[in-house]
């Protein structure tokens, strides 16, 4: 019997996943090469002084060299992140993307429940804070969509706090890039036992299936602060 002699893939080193998030971010935001090179020789520049003033030069510049290089790492997973959002903005299934960054119990249902002729969507999900519905679309299109939404979920879910969400520019509306940030916010008010039981009934009442692309997920332009803490 011929042995498979397909090649393993080989796993990818931290410094790569830096490499592309940055070039990812860099493609997006430009600025992002100065701001990066601003944030580690500020750093620096403050070991300097201070080792100037009151520690030894050469000790004051090892001991602010790792601080630099955490500062620039912590400065390119927040442009990174935001690029990211640019990215996916204004496509369809965005809002969804975002929400995938979601955790803490959180369970979204990975088609939206609701579209009209203008592509508007909206998304719904379950989580200790009750049941969500996230609109994409202007304010004027989705408001009316949301509210036949929050109908439908309250018929089988009576006593279960329903959240309305909508996504955009409008005023009003939650920009995507702080979608998840509001959806964090949200206080608990169910036990999980009662999130699974409304998630159940939440997919016996179904959805659409529309194959909606998902976009690029914020997170996978993080760099991997594990692989970085490792090394």
């Amino acid at each position: 019997m011929a042995r498979d002699k397909t090649p393993k893939e080989k796993k990818q080193r931290w410094y790569h996943q830096v490499w592309q998030a940055y070039r990812m971010t860099a493609q997006t935001d430009p600025a992002t090469t100065w701001v990066l090179l601003a944030v580690f020789f500020s750093v620096i520049g403050i070991g300097v002084i201070l080792g100037l003033t009151v520690f030894n030069l050469v000790t004051a510049i090892i001991m602010f060299i790792p601080l630099a290089v955490l500062a620039t790492m912590f400065m390119l997973t927040r442009r990174a992140e935001r690029a990211a959002y640019k990215r996916i903005e204004g496509q369809a299934g965005a809002a969804r993307s975002a929400l995938g960054t979601v955790r803490g119990g959180w369970t979204f249902e990975d088609e939206p429940v609701a579209i009209n002729k203008s592509q508007d969507l909206v998304f719904r999900g379950a989580g200790r804070p009750g049941v969500i519905l996230v609109s994409e679309g202007p304010a004027h299109r989705v408001t009316r969509m949301l509210e036949d939404e929050r109908k439908k979920a309250a018929r089988v879910l009576p006593n279960v706090p329903i959240t309305l969400i909508q996504v955009g520019s409008d005023e009003g509306q939650v920009p995507l890039p702080k979608l998840a940030r509001t959806v964090r916010k949200l206080k608990a008010q169910l036990t999980r036992a009662e999130v699974a039981e409304v998630t159940k009934r939440l997919r016996a009442l179904g959805g659409m299936k529309l194959g909606i692309p998902k976009g690029i997920d914020p997170t996978k332009a993080r760099p991997d602060r594990k692989g970085l803490k490792g090394r």
